[in-house]
């Protein structure tokens, strides 16, 4: 038996074999999330201070690869109109550009409040041309059939958001019951810091929604049942992140999850990137 020739197999089924460990596990490894079917982005709010051109540059340099954008936000780059449904044809082609650009996916949009029923039709027809999966709103309750058609005219989801109280949908019960007999489209945007802002335990109020969270808000707070609480680094304050995370899991949870650091906003960058890392190694 030529020995020489065993040696030489052996080393390249052993390099094969490495390099096949590292393709595989290498991209879950660093970014855990995705194995869960997770999206872990920003919504764009954490940088309103800065346009939403200068705001990807910040996500991307987070280590993130979605963004929520929201209407208010001047486009930038020489373009002064706003990231809303009445952009021209030429800021929708810039915007696509930029994202294409960045390597990054703008998979929702909001948080948005519509009087006119006409005005929802644009918004969903908008998100249609963009590439837009769901819209987080706070919509008044009359309009809520007229959501819930269009979700399913144009295949979109639409995710109702939670403001601390004494904003109407601050309790899940009260999403629960505004949601009830609408298309299965229609759900929650978890903003889990308002939650604990209005002294509710985001593991409960998750399980409540069980079914229907089809995006989150991401933050964690300094302390409850205190409107004027802060963000703090995730995994280090008041919101039971480890908790919010299992019950995630649990309930097979597919979807957005925001970044939305409201604290520092003019120097956020860094507080973003280590919640992120946080997130990944509690993960």
């Amino acid at each position: 038996m030529n020995y020489k020739i065993i040696t030489v197999i052996t080393a390249v089924v052993l390099l094969f074999g490495s390099a096949c460990k590292v393709r595989t596990s290498g991209s879950g490894k660093a970014n855990p999330e995705e194995l869960l079917g997770w999206q872990l982005g920003a919504q764009a709010y954490t940088f309103n201070r800065f346009s939403f051109t200068v705001a990807l540059d910040k996500i991307d340099s987070c280590g993130l690869r979605y963004v929520e954008a929201f209407p208010g936000q001047e486009i930038g780059g020489g373009i002064t109109e706003k990231m809303d449904y009445k952009m021209s044809a030429s800021s929708k082609a810039y915007v696509k550009k930029k994202l294409q650009q960045k390597g990054i996916r703008m998979v929702s949009y909001g948080v948005i409040k519509m009087k006119d029923k006409e005005d929802w039709r644009k918004v969903f027809s908008f998100a249609k041309e963009m590439g837009i999966k769901t819209i987080t709103c706070e919509p008044e309750i009359a309009v809520m059939p007229l959501i819930s058609s269009l979700c399913d005219e144009f295949e979109i989801n639409a995710a109702i958001h939670n403001h601390p109280k004494p904003s109407f949908y601050w309790d899940p019960e009260i999403v629960l019951s505004s949601i009830k007999g609408m298309s299965k489209r229609v759900g929650a945007c978890a903003d889990i810091g308002h939650w604990v802002r209005s002294g509710l335990d985001p593991v409960t109020c998750l399980k409540k929604l069980e079914g229907r969270v089809y995006q989150l808000h991401f933050k964690d707070l300094n302390e409850r049942n205190n409107v004027k609480a802060h963000d703090v680094h995730w995994g280090t304050g008041v919101s039971n992140i480890s908790g919010v995370l299992a019950e995630l899991k649990r309930q097979n949870f597919k979807g957005m999850l925001s970044a939305e650091y409201e604290y520092n906003w003019n120097n956020n960058t860094g507080d973003v990137t280590v919640s992120v890392q946080n997130f990944r190694k509690l993960l």
